[in-house]
């Protein structure tokens, strides 16, 4: 059921408020000269994150879509930057590591399983005992597995996971197509894959193609960034540039990819995906080409930003905790939204989710531990 929200523009100047002050109050100066650190790579996994559960409130948990906006437009950008960063993240490690595929296999999935493992179990088990909702052998099979073909945020066990199979694909796919030399045509490769199960519309895949046309290029894009960032002397010359233009670099140019992300935010095509399939439809999808406009952006801005948020760097270091969890703890085991205003309750959820991302993080830790 969804919730109803009194007075939604004034709780949505409410929750900015306080939002905004615990931002500012957590703020230091940037200390790491790298230019694009994974302190910076963490912080927009937690600004990844806080787009897409305040978009899940907006426009799917609440009955009126003006609380919270416009904080609840960048679901898509949230789900594309979480993307980008991850191929970006994966391939800077494997240019240092180079791990064989079977070492990268044991690392990477392991580490992508474990949280994901804990999180369905839960929620089969809450669902169980709580709600009296059952599932069949064969959909508990296939989600072990991390397969997902469904995502109605009002009927799955999570639906959010539709996420969890597309990413598993490119975790299968990237060390069987990576090359040390050539990270290009890594991109290019997981890209080219990507492209040819959409222009195919599997029927299997039919109640989550839609996503799957929307967010295919952003992962390659991470991949591709990454190589020409290690391979580049892009950051050297930036370097330079910050020292000699520190004015102008250090606050101009973080103004001029801020306002583009405003931009493509605002401009963000959705609603006008063109149904068809040709390789056109895919490949020039306005939704897809702005979000990444966004994304490209906001990742600028955090590269030359001056300063470090630490309230954006917390919900970074348990992102994918608070993807697995978030949804059916607000929809289907909502504490807070029935007892308390809006602004209120979704304040307590995000101080609540980190907490709960925290206590996940440690089980898993402990079970390594243990099995060490």
């Amino acid at each position: 059921m969804l919730i109803s929200i009194n007075n939604p523009i004034f709780q949505t100047e409410i929750f900015s408020l306080i939002f905004l002050v615990g931002l500012l109050i957590f703020i230091k100066p940037r200390k790491i000269s790298e230019w694009f650190p994974a302190a910076v790579t963490t912080e927009l996994k937690g600004l990844a994150i806080l787009m897409i559960v305040l978009s899940h409130i907006g426009y799917f948990l609440v009955s009126d879509h003006r609380f919270l906006w416009p904080l609840s437009i960048m679901a898509g950008v949230g789900v594309n930057l979480f993307l980008f960063l991850s191929g970006f993240g994966l391939t800077a490690s494997q240019l240092r590591k180079n791990l064989s595929i079977g070492q990268f296999y044991q690392k990477r999935l392991l580490k992508l399983f474990q949280p994901f493992w804990l999180a369905l179990a839960i929620f089969l088990l809450l669902d169980f005992f709580i709600l009296k909702v059952s599932y069949s052998w064969e959909f508990i099979g296939q989600a072990l597995v991390g397969i997902f073909k469904h995502a109605d945020l009002y009927q799955d066990l999570n639906s959010p996971l539709w996420y969890f199979t597309f990413i598993l694909g490119y975790y299968l796919l990237f060390p069987l197509v990576f090359s040390k030399k050539r990270p290009w045509l890594t991109a290019l490769s997981l890209y080219l894959v990507g492209f040819f199960i959409i222009y195919l519309e599997p029927t299997r895949l039919d109640y989550v193609l839609h996503l799957y046309k929307v967010h295919i290029i952003a992962f390659p894009l991470g991949v591709l960034a990454a190589g020409l960032l290690g391979r580049s002397k892009g950051p050297e010359v930036l370097e330079k540039l910050k020292r000699n233009w520190q004015i102008l670099i250090s606050y101009l140019v973080p103004l001029i990819f801020l306002s583009v992300f405003v931009y493509a935010n605002i401009n963000s095509g959705i609603g006008e995906t063109v149904e068809g399939n040709s390789w056109r439809d895919i490949l020039l999808n306005k939704e897809q080409l702005m979000s990444m406009l966004a994304v490209l952006a906001i990742c600028l801005v955090f590269a030359f930003k001056k300063i470090e948020f630490k309230l954006f760097y917390w919900f970074g270091l348990y992102s994918y905790e608070i993807y697995l969890l978030h949804w059916p703890i607000m929809y289907r085991y909502d504490i807070f939204y029935f007892w308390l205003p809006a602004w209120l309750a979704t304040a307590l959820y995000l101080a609540f989710f980190i907490g709960v991302g925290w206590v996940m993080a440690r089980v898993v830790k402990l079970i390594d531990i243990k099995k060490k």
